[in-house]
């Protein structure tokens, strides 16, 4: 049996991460106080036809998990679970809105769907079933209670609240417009006291020693396939993290993979001279790496410190391709820019409104505004 990771012990959580805005104070605060404090509606990448075999349903729910809704719409509608369609899984502290699809024979079974968490908002008819990724984005609008000194008088949320916190949340916004926001994983992709992270870290370990046990073991694939998803997903932020440190993550180096802004294609970078306007400009993205054998490597420098940091995990490429078919790899990029940004101050708190790209998590956003390093994912 190999020796565990030296960080299987003192694993870092997306929050301990380093911001963007770490020169700039926070407002402190507390998140999801309610369910209603946190509101997530999908930005959905096509609307639906109007015509076809099966029904977008536009859905409803508040403070209920995304496994709950599944069961009871399979249950109240008598469908298998695998005949649901999602584009993406969605909090369950919050009020959240998003399509799922059903086959368009149950829709003599619709009005059995409303319960007290639950709502149907609107069913229409289309073509495809939605899959996974089937979407552009998600829409925040998010109240932060508890911000430190917040004292707003009821004629002052008009005339522009005259306090600190206002103003740091203020500076803080104007910052990440310019900069963008570090892509990190919030740190519910590593489960609860990182037992997922643990167990996909277990994995690669035994892999690399040739001491697949825990592979072997009947029924293992989703759990697997999570569990290798937090390990990629940790290895990432502790690239980004790095670079972020050393002042890399606005400067485009030989051997970086980007990412074209529009397409979504990706290439590597052979004339920094040329890549580095077009990065400024945002046309185009740095990435950071999802470890699997399909994933497209980095050259020289880039190369040198992802691979750094797979040795400080004890790990390396040839771990993960003994579980290619459940994390293949791929590229991430290591910054997102918020779309419609945008600070109010209300009686209870601050609330923030703004739009990330699927994939992107609120939380991270949100942490450079409140500092506090509450985990609120």
């Amino acid at each position: 049996m190999p020796e565990p990771s030296p960080f299987l012990e003192n694993l870092p959580l997306s929050t301990d991460c380093p911001m963007l805005t770490a020169d700039l104070p926070g407002v402190g605060g507390v998140l999801k106080s309610r369910p209603e404090d946190f509101v997530v509606e999908e930005i959905p990448a096509y609307q639906p036809c109007g015509d076809g075999e099966h029904l977008f349903l536009w859905i409803e729910k508040i403070n209920v998990p995304a496994d709950q809704l599944g069961r009871h719409l399979a249950m109240v509608l008598g469908i298998a679970p695998r005949e649901l369609g999602t584009a993406g899984l969605k909090d369950t502290r919050a009020v959240t809105r998003q399509f799922v699809s059903v086959p368009r024979r149950v829709e003599n079974r619709l009005n059995a769907i409303d319960t007290e968490g639950i709502r149907l908002l609107n069913a229409t008819p289309h073509q495809n079933k939605l899959r996974t990724g089937h979407l552009r984005g998600n829409r925040f609008q998010v109240l932060v209670r508890d911000v430190e000194g917040w004292l707003l008088l009821p004629d002052q949320e008009a005339e522009g609240p005259k306090c600190p916190a206002y103003d740091s949340a203020l500076a803080i916004a104007e910052r990440l417009r310019q900069t963008g926001v570090p892509n990190y994983y919030g740190s519910q992709r590593f489960g609860n006291k990182h037992s997922t992270l643990k167990l996909g870290l277990k994995l690669l370990t035994e892999a690399r020693s040739g001491s697949d046990a825990e592979a072997r073991k009947p029924n293992r694939s989703f759990l697997h396939r999570l569990a290798l998803s937090a390990a990629q997903s940790w290895l990432f932020n502790n690239v980004l993290a790095e670079r972020l440190r050393d002042g890399l993550l606005h400067q485009v180096m030989l051997g970086d993979v980007m990412q074209k802004s529009e397409s979504g294609g990706i290439f590597d970078v052979r004339d920094v001279a040329a890549e580095q306007p077009r990065f400024d400009a945002r046309e185009t993205v740095l990435t950071g790496p999802m470890f699997g054998p399909k994933m497209r490597p980095t050259q020289h420098e880039p190369a040198v410190r992802e691979q750094r940091v797979l040795a400080a995990a004890g790990l390396t490429m040839d771990a993960f391709r003994r579980f290619g078919h459940l994390a293949e790899g791929t590229r991430r990029p290591l910054l997102i820019w918020p779309d419609d940004l945008q600070v109010r101050a209300l009686q209870d708190g601050l609330q923030f409104e703004f739009s990330l790209s699927s994939g992107a998590y609120a939380t991270v956003v949100l942490r450079e505004f409140m500092k506090n390093e509450s985990d609120a994912d």
